[in-house]
């Protein structure tokens, strides 16, 4: 009987002998709360040092995605001179072609050029807006056809900063013809204001990304070029006409000028020969951002979360 007492003693010696030493691990009652403690502090530290960094690094990754992208987009839009002749020359065919039947609109005693550019102008640049938004969807049919879409499955970019690069390629461009037609305007008359410009380059830029991310989410909704044709076709005439882009709407009947009001590109082109102008608190200008600002906000999203799901 003494033999296994001796072994129960032997066992819990060597438990015993398996713990930590009161001096290599101190107790628990003696250690303060851990909430406390200098060490806890410094526990806790490098996880939000470590969150701040991943935060950092997915922003930079962003901008960089976006960098590339745009690169890439304006180096393809360069590379094909047919499109550059033909995006320089159609606002000055228009204010060419178009401005001399103005001259003749108050009647008998007509307008003078200045006075005809002035009206004109403002509406030729807010039509140069919607349209380079509203074809940014044919190359993304194009793109999708070529397989480009299938390889952004597998890119750690954003689908917001792959939908974003094009667009600002897109508007980069729009602003180099927007420059061209004010001084081409400017030659014939055209009054220079350049803080009602720079405002009104802001709104340019908004209803531009509106209508770009609604064509490229269009795009990849039908997926067809024929079907994306039709869609942007249909829309291009009623847009246009109940914007006021080539009349004012004030000339139209009564229904039209309400209806008008539903038209996003209605507000910037008020806005716009507002601003040429030199009028800059005009009740249409404030009007134009209220419109324009949750607008681009909210087809931005639909328009990303379109993109995500057709790379996933």
């Amino acid at each position: 009987m003494i033999e296994p007492k001796g072994r129960d003693a032997a066992k819990a010696e060597e438990r015993g002998s398996l713990r930590p030493s009161d001096e290599a691990w101190p107790s628990q009652r003696d250690a303060p709360p851990s909430g406390l403690t200098s060490e806890g502090a410094r526990n806790e530290r490098p996880s939000e040092e470590g969150r701040r960094r991943v935060n950092a690094s997915r922003r930079r990754a962003g901008i960089t995605a976006i960098g590339l992208l745009f690169q890439r987009y304006t180096i393809q839009l360069l590379r094909n001179p047919v499109w550059l002749v033909v995006g320089f020359s159609t606002p000055i065919l228009y204010l060419v072609l178009f401005m001399p039947l103005l001259k003749h609109a108050a009647g008998p005693a007509g307008l003078s050029s200045g006075q005809v550019v002035n009206l004109f102008l403002p509406g030729i640049l807010s039509l140069l807006a919607f349209a380079s938004g509203i074809g940014l969807g044919f190359n993304t049919i194009f793109e999708l056809k070529a397989g480009v879409i299938e390889r952004f499955r597998v890119t750690p970019a954003s689908r917001l900063a792959i939908l974003t690069g094009p667009i600002l390629a897109t508007m980069m461009m729009m602003f180099v013809f927007d420059a061209v037609v004010v001084a081409v305007g400017f030659g014939v008359g055209f009054s220079v204001y350049w803080a009602g410009l720079a405002v009104l380059a802001v709104l340019l830029a908004l209803l531009m990304t509106t209508v770009a991310a609604f064509s490229v989410a269009t795009a990849l909704i039908t997926k067809d070029i024929s079907g994306f044709a039709a869609i942007v076709n249909g829309l291009n005439l009623p847009v246009l006409l109940l914007a006021g882009v080539l009349l004012p709407i004030s000339l139209g009947p009564t229904w039209m000028r309400v209806i008008a009001h539903f038209n996003p590109l209605y507000y910037l082109v008020e806005a716009s020969r507002v601003l040429a102008g030199g009028t800059l608190a005009a009740t249409a200008v404030w009007q134009a951002f209220a419109v324009l600002v949750p607008l681009c906000a909210l087809v931005l999203a639909w328009a990303t979360g379109v993109f995500r799901r057709a790379v996933a």
